[in-house]
C-alpha cells in the first residue's frame, strides 16, 4: 500500500492499510501555534525501519515520500505523471528500456544522484537475503529468480536486467513486454539511495539521507520526527513552509482535540465519532475528496480452516452479510462509498476500473448470506474475529461489520472485534502470519492503474499479499495483462483476473475511502493527494 498503500500497496503502496494514527501525549508544546513556519502533522509508528525497499504502509510512506524522490512523481490533483529525476525513458519494444536521469542531482549530504544510485538500490531491494518487503516489485526484471529464488539461496547478488551505462544512464531489461512499466516508477520502492546506505544500511535507516524536498533534522523513535527543507532539492515539490513536525499520537481523539485548539495543524485521521460535526467544529476547515484507497477484510488462507472449498463459500456469504451502505452512512458519515469491486473508481475506465464487477457477491443480502454460510457448515470454529489496530479509529466500523454479520446469522457472538495496540503491531502480526481469523486491511494505490490493486495484493507471493492467496489462473491473467500490447487489452485481462477474485473472495471489498483531513486556522493550501496522503510540501503556515 501506499500506503497501503502509496502504496502507498501503498502500494505503493502503497501496504496500506487504512490510515493509522499512532501516538502522542497530546502535548500543548506543538509547533501548531508557534507561528514559526513549521507545520505540525499527525503521524503514526512505522512498521519497519525507514528503507524504501521495506516500506509498504502509510506511516513509513509519509516519511520516505518526503525525503526521497524517484524518477517520477504524480500530480496531487490529477495523479498525472510528473518527471522528477527522469530526463527520459525510451524503448523500441516495450521490454528493453533506456533510462536517463537529469544531471547535477544531489542527495541532502551533497553526494551525487547517479544511475548507480538507482541500480544499486533496486538490486538491494530485490536480493532476497536483504528481506525487503518490496522486493517482488522487481520480479518483472530479468535475473530476478537468481537473486530471489523460490527456494534455496540466491545464486546472484544483482539483477542481470539492470546495467549502468554512465553516470546518468542505465538500462532495464524486463522479462516480458510491459507498456505501462514507466508509469509505475513513482512508487517509493523505486527510489534511489546514496552510497552511505550501502556502507551501513542499518545506520542509514536511523538517520536517512535522501534527495527529496525535505531532510530529517531530528528523530525520536515512536514519538516525533522533524523535517526541514532540503537545500539540494531542485524538483517540482518545493516546500511552501519551513518544515514539518510529524507527531505520533496513540489516540486519534487526543489528536482531534489538539487540532481544534490549533496545537496540531494537519490531522488526516478524524475519529468516526467526530465526522458528523467536523465541518462546524473546524469552521469548514475539512477536506473530503475521493482517493485511490480501498478497504478490505482479509482472511488468513494459510490457516487450514479458512482455505477449504467450504470456507470459500463462507467468505462469499460473509461479503453478502455486510450492510455496506448503512455502515458508510451511519459510521463514516458518507466519507466512504460502498465497494462494488476490488480496485477503485478514481482509476476510471482508462485505468481499468469497472463498476459492479463483484455483482451479487458484494451486495447486501442477509437471507442468501445465511443460507450460503449454513450450507457450508457455518463459520470455521463456530466464530470469527476481525483484527484491527485500536490507534486508528477502527473500532466503530469493525463492530458495525460484526453486528451486521451477527444479525444475519442470528448469533450475537458469531463475529467479534479483536483490537491490537497499534498499527505497527497489527502489521507485524499480519506479515508474520500470526492471525487465525479475519483482519482489517486497505490499499492505497502506488500508481493509478488497476494492476496495482490486483498484483501486489493477490498475485502469488505478491509484495502485499497478506491473505497468501494463490491461484494459477489469476497469476496467468496478470502476466498476460502485463505483457499486453494495449491498455484496452490489459484492462480486459485484469477484469478477468478480478472475476477470479470474486469467485474465491480471499478478501472482502468493503468501501472506497475518501481522503479526509482537518486543519488548523494557522495553515492554508492544505490538500490531499490521490494516495490519501497530505501534500505536506504545499502547506503554508
Amino acid at each position: 500500500m501506499r500506503g497501503a498503500t502509496r502504496a502507498k500497496f501503498v502500494v505503493g503502496a502503497v501496504a496500506v492499510a487504512l490510515v493509522a494514527t499512532a501516538c502522542s501525549s497530546g502535548s500543548s508544546s506543538s509547533s501548531g501555534s508557534s507561528g514559526n513556519g513549521v507545520v505540525s502533522a499527525l503521524w503514526g509508528i512505522p512498521q519497519n525501519s525507514l528503507m524504501p525497499g521495506n516500506t509498504n504502509e502509510i506511516n513509513g510512506s509519509k516519511v520516505i515520500e518526503n525525503i526521497l524522490t524517484g524518477l517520477i512523481s504524480y500530480d496531487p490533483k490529477t495523479s498525472a505523471v510528473i518527471k522528477e529525476n527522469e530526463d527520459s525513458i525510451t524503448t523500441t519494444d516495450q521490454q528493453h528500456f533506456t533510462v536517463k536521469i537529469k544531471s547535477g542531482l544531489k542527495f541532502s549530504d551533497g553526494t551525487p544522484v547517479t544511475a548507480s544510485s538507482y541500480v544499486d538500490a533496486w538490486n538491494y531491494a530485490a536480493l532476497s537475503t536483504n528481506k525487503q518487503l518490496n522486493g517482488s516489485y522487481f520480479a518483472i526484471v530479468q535475473g530476478y529468480p537468481a537473486v530471489a529464488p523460490a527456494t534455496g539461496n540466491p545464486t546472484a547478488t544483482t539483477l542481470s536486467g539492470l546495467k549502468v551505462v554512465d553516470d546518468t544512464t542505465f538500462t532495464v531489461a524486463l522479462t516480458a513486454k510491459n507498456s505501462t512499466w514507466p508509469q509505475s516508477l513513482g512508487f517509493l520502492g523505486f527510489d534511489p539511495l546514496p552510497t552511505s546506505f550501502f556502507k551501513d544500511p542499518a545506520a542509514w535507516a536511523k538517520n536517512p539521507i535522501g534527495n527529496g524536498p525535505y531532510k530529517i533534522s531530528s528523530y525520536t523513535v515512536n514519538q516525533e520526527m522533524d523535517l526541514v527543507p532540503n537545500p539540494e532539492y531542485t524538483g517540482s515539490q518545493t516546500p511552501e513552509n519551513k518544515g514539518i513536525d510529524l507527531k505520533v499520537y496513540t489516540d486519534p481523539t487526543a489528536a482531534y482535540a489538539d487540532l481544534q485548539s490549533n496545537k496540531l495543524d494537519v490531522d488526516d485521521t478524524i475519529p468516526t465519532a467526530n465526522l458528523p460535526n467536523v465541518q462546524s467544529d473546524l469552521n469548514g476547515r475539512f477536506i473530503n475528496t475521493p482517493s485511490g484507497t480501498t478497504a478490505y477484510i482479509g482472511f488468513p488462507l494459510y490457516q487450514a480452516d479458512w482455505s477449504t472449498a467450504k470456507a470459500q463459500q463462507v467468505r462469499v456469504g460473509l461479503s453478502m452479510a455486510i450492510d455496506r451502505a448503512t455502515i458508510s452512512n451511519k459510521i463514516f458519515n458518507s466519507t466512504v462509498t460502498p465497494a462494488t469491486e476490488f480496485t477503485n473508481p478514481v482509476l476510471g475506465d482508462a485505468g481499468g476500473y469497472k463498476a459492479n464487477l463483484c455483482g451479487a457477491s458484494c451486495q447486501y443480502n442477509p437471507t442468501k448470506a445465511k443460507q450460503m454460510i449454513e450450507a457450508a457448515g457455518g463459520l470455521p470454529g463456530g466464530q470469527m474475529s476481525i483484527a484491527y489496530n485500536s490507534d486508528g479509529g477502527n473500532a466503530d466500523w469493525v463492530n458495525a461489520v460484526c453486528n451486521s454479520i451477527n444479525n444475519t446469522l442470528g448469533n450475537n457472538n458469531a463475529c467479534v472485534g479483536k483490537p491490537t495496540t497499534n498499527f505497527a503491531d497489527l502489521r507485524n502480526e499480519i506479515t508474520n502470519k500470526q492471525l487465525t481469523s479475519a483482519f482489517r486491511t486497505a490499499w492505497s494505490m502506488d500508481w493509478p492503474l488497476a494492476v496495482d490493486f490486483l498484483q501486489p495484493l493477490f498475485y502469488t507471493n505478491g509484495a502485499a499479499n497478506d491473505t497468501h492467496y494463490s491461484n494459477a489462473n489469476f497469476d496467468s491473467l496478470i502476466n498476460q495483462a502485463n505483457s499486453a500490447s494495449s491498455t484496452t487489452q490489459a484492462n480486459s485481462l485484469l477484469q478477468q483476473a478480478e472475476a477470479q477474485l470474486v469467485t474465491n473472495m480471499p478478501a472482502i471489498p468493503l468501501w472506497y475511502e475518501n481522503s479526509t483531513a482537518g486543519y488548523s486556522s494557522n495553515v492554508s493550501n492544505v490538500q490531499m493527494d490521490g494516495f490519501k496522503v497530505p501534500v505536506y510540501w504545499a502547506v503554508k503556515k
